[in-house]
């Protein structure tokens, strides 16, 4: 969509006019936001754990998006961190998809925000359809039960209602809100009497000890045009940035970006805070009976266990592991084997660069190891050694004083900036692929196995012309290899 033409519909009224048709078309909104440190070390700020194959199939995220495989709906406006677009991009092509449009939160101001930059979007070509918005990092075990459910959902957010999906409660769970529906009993849509956010443990054992609540699954229905209109009215300080920021939007790279600074001027909210909990409009769906969703936040080490089936001993093992004698365990390696005897109750987590080890009731306990890590400066908070790029991946293998070695991948018809550095040299060496390189006004071609020297201070750029993935090993040297000595000249290419 035209950067000119979402401007022209910002200022209309969000809930009437001439130039607004209204449609019961479905248009879905995954909300792609995540911070990176209940499932840390796997997750990190750079790789939050929506987009980690966790079960070894797919990832939360593409979980998400083929989840509305089957409903008449249009292909999904998917609002993300700027950080994590080409995670986006990647997660999306493997899976066969195209997003409507990739909407980029400069940094993350939860969930009300991003659904008003997506809800500004979807009304921009003069249409007001119904959204569905769904958080990335959720998992059903019956998708089908859900799908089910929202066309009634769609229903009643084509008459104006603001509906959001309940969950029967199985267990006490703090790190839920609640809803109680009202005296309606027997619709398929429930009008809502009370909200409550993530009660403290006794007050969540007692409301389920009570029945008649649900857990509220983040999952909402409503028209673009009543979300606005009800933003206006309870949170105007969120729905002024959020106007401000889409008519300052700009495409880059097949993606559109909000005007940072509005955004940034904006406060952080939630849609449950924000809107559910003020508004006359709410409603609920049950996910239960024939609507029975199977549904759960992946946001803890336990959720391990609806992903992957657990042995006879109640231990969850994931990746190269091997167990003896233990019980009641999640256990996680990633780049190399982990071996244990004897323990219970634990959470142990490796990486290439972390490891955790905690008892399972303490596991989100790292949030706050991260908080220390971040203060100290350290790379571990934030950053995964693998990290994501637009021409490809770069995945540190090794470093230590002076000296750093990278796989680099390279998509096919991609290439990096044409840059130069001050303080490093770098020695490129082929593994598969032919790569073609641009030093200091020459260009040639590597195949496999041969290599090229990249002096401190060379103009150069590394190109993949080839029709496979181009992988490279890249071994810098010198006084000083952070990533802020890069002299970029020119930008690269996302192939």
């Amino acid at each position: 969509m035209a950067a000119s033409a979402l401007r022209s519909c910002l200022n209309r009224d969000s809930d009437r006019g001439p130039d607004i048709a209204h449609t019961t078309a479905l248009q879905p909104v995954i909300l792609a936001g995540g911070a990176g440190t209940r499932l840390w070390p796997l997750s990190r700020a750079d790789h939050p754990k929506l987009f980690l194959r966790l079960d070894g199939a797919q990832s939360p995220f593409q979980a998400t998006v083929r989840r509305l495989e089957g409903l008449d709906a249009a292909p999904p406006i998917v609002v993300c961190n700027a950080a994590h677009r080409f995670l986006v991009a990647e997660q999306l092509e493997a899976i066969g998809v195209t997003a409507a449009a990739v909407l980029l939160e400069p940094e993350g101001r939860n969930t009300a925000p991003a659904v008003a930059l997506a809800a500004l979007h979807a009304r921009a070509d003069g249409v007001d359809p119904v959204l569905l918005a769904l958080p990335a990092d959720h998992r059903m075990d019956h998708p089908a039960g859900f799908r089910a459910a929202v066309p009634a959902a769609g229903r009643a957010a084509a008459e104006g209602g603001l509906v959001t999906f309940g969950v029967p409660p199985t267990r006490p769970e703090p790190g839920f809100g609640y809803i109680r529906p009202g005296l309606d009993e027997g619709g398929a849509v429930r009008s809502v009497a009370e909200f409550r956010e993530k009660p403290d443990p006794a007050t969540a054992a007692a409301l389920v000890e009570a029945g008649g609540w649900y857990w509220n699954s983040g999952i909402f229905a409503f028209r673009a045009s009543a979300y606005l209109v009800e933003l206006d009215r309870h949170a105007p300080a969120v729905a002024r940035a959020c106007r401000a920021a889409m008519a300052g939007s700009r495409a880059d790279f097949g993606f559109l970006r909000p005007e940072e600074g509005a955004f940034r001027d904006g406060p952080t909210a939630s849609v449950d805070r924000a809107l559910m909990e003020r508004t006359d409009r709410a409603r609920m769906i049950p996910l239960e009976g024939p609507w029975s969703a199977g549904w759960g936040d992946i946001g803890s080490w336990e959720a391990l266990t609806g992903l992957n089936q657990p042995d006879g001993a109640d231990n969850v093992a994931t990746g190269d592991t091997r167990l003896r004698d233990c019980r009641g365990s999640r256990v996680h390696a990633e780049s190399r084997l982990v071996a244990a005897i004897g323990i219970e109750g634990l959470v142990v987590a490796e990486t290439a660069d972390a490891v955790l080890v905690a008892p399972r009731a303490r596991a989100e306990e790292a949030a706050a190891i991260v908080a220390g890590l971040r203060a100290e400066g350290r790379p571990e908070a934030d950053h995964h050694p693998r990290v994501h790029r637009p021409w490809g991946r770069a995945e540190t293998l090794a470093a230590g004083e002076r000296f750093r070695v990278k796989r680099l991948e390279v998509r096919p018809g991609a290439a990096l900036s044409l840059q130069r550095h001050h303080h490093r040299a770098e020695h490129w060496t082929v593994v598969h692929g032919t790569a073609r390189v641009h030093l200091d006004g020459a260009t040639f071609d590597l195949g496999e196995d041969q290599s090229t020297y990249i002096p401190v201070g060379a103009t150069h750029r590394l190109e993949n012309p080839g029709p496979d993935p181009l992988e490279v090993v890249e071994t810098q040297t010198g006084s000083y290899l952070d990533e802020d000595d890069i002299i970029r000249l020119e930008a690269g290419l996302p192939g």
